[in-house]
Formats: C-alpha cells, sequence, structure tokens
C-alpha cells in the first residue's frame, strides 16, 4: 500500500497494490496493521456505510460535532470527486480543503480523520461509495456546511448542476459553523 500526505497533511491518499492479469485483479482493500503504519496512529473502525447515487449527486459537506468519525472512504462502482475541509480551528490549515477523484478504476482510498467536513459529487452515471467510520452515526450531532460556501471555495468539477437533499440545501456558511477547538 501507498499512502500520500495530501496538501492537508492529516488526509492521506491510500493507494493499495493490485495484482492484475487476463484474468481480473485482487488487492487487499484494507488491513489495519499496514493503514495504521501507512497513517502514524491507531485507529479502531466501527461503522461500515455503503451509499449508491445518481450522476450528479452531491453529499455534504457533513461532519458529527460530538463522536467525530475519521473516515476511510472508496469507491468500488462509478466515479467521485471527494472533498475533506479541516474544521479543527487549532490547525494551521483550518478552513482549507483538499479534493481527490475516486473511482473504481484507480481504487485508490482517502483517509479523512476526525474534525474534518466531508462530501463528494459523483461524475458518473451512477457511484457505489464504501466508508468505515471511527465512531458510529450520531444524527443529533450532526452537521451540514453549504457545499458552494464561498469562504471555503471548493473548485468542484466544472459543469455540475448538483442534485442536493434537503438537509444539504440548508447546510450552513463556514462563519456560522461549529467548528472543532
Amino acid at each position: 500500500m501507498k499512502a500520500t500526505p495530501l496538501a492537508i497533511p492529516d488526509v492521506i491518499l491510500v493507494e493499495p497494490k493490485v495484482f492484475g492479469d487476463d484474468r481480473g485483479y485482487f488487492f487487499e482493500s484494507f488491513n489495519q496493521a499496514k493503514f495504521e503504519d501507512a497513517i502514524g496512529k491507531s485507529v479502531q473502525f466501527v461503522q461500515d456505510n455503503h451509499s449508491r447515487s445518481a450522476k450528479h449527486v452531491l453529499r455534504g459537506l457533513h461532519y458529527q460535532i460530538q463522536q467525530p468519525q475519521g473516515k476511510l472512504v472508496r469507491v468500488v462502482q462509478g466515479e467521485v470527486f471527494d472533498v475533506a475541509v479541516d474544521l479543527r480551528k487549532s490547525s494551521k490549515t483550518f478552513g482549507n480543503w483538499v479534493g481527490e477523484m475516486l473511482s473504481a478504476e484507480n481504487k485508490r482510498q482517502l483517509w479523512i480523520p476526525e474534525g474534518f467536513a466531508h462530501g463528494f459529487v459523483v461524475l458518473s452515471e451512477v457511484a457505489e461509495f464504501l466508508y468505515k467510520t471511527t465512531d458510529y452515526y450520531a444524527p443529533a450531532h450532526e452537521r451540514c456546511i453549504l457545499w458552494c460556501e464561498e469562504t471555503i471555495a471548493i473548485q468542484w468539477p466544472s459543469g455540475i448542476k448538483p442534485i442536493l437533499s434537503a438537509k444539504d440545501v440548508q447546510g450552513k456558511l463556514f462563519g456560522d459553523a461549529e467548528v472543532f477547538v
């Protein structure tokens, strides 16, 4: 496995070693010991989630103000542009974002630690998105920042007319959002 810190070094692009031939391919999608060695800390995952979304569905920017979730995300069908926004007020990269293309074809994964908002937009006709979390879903503590928030200025892929949930339409502006100390 290859682990590459991104512009926000705590967010790590994970690329598995893929073994393939004319029959297909095999790769280890998760190995606890290798993953912890790659990110440099111990992590315990407690929940796996699986979503399926149509083209231009945009989910996010979600986070939990209590019971924050670290997420290891990947795509098993289709392609998405995946984004993490640093909400840790004490961080040098507070308010900054990073984004990566994740697809079934490239098999890349993204480690997004606790303290980040997360979102993605589907670029293919459909995408199936899997992710592991370090804490349980807690709807009472879930928060959402507006996907097109000008202060953050995420550069989403062009030509997207996002399809949003009612919750995501009502996301907060960055200045009004609860953040981590």
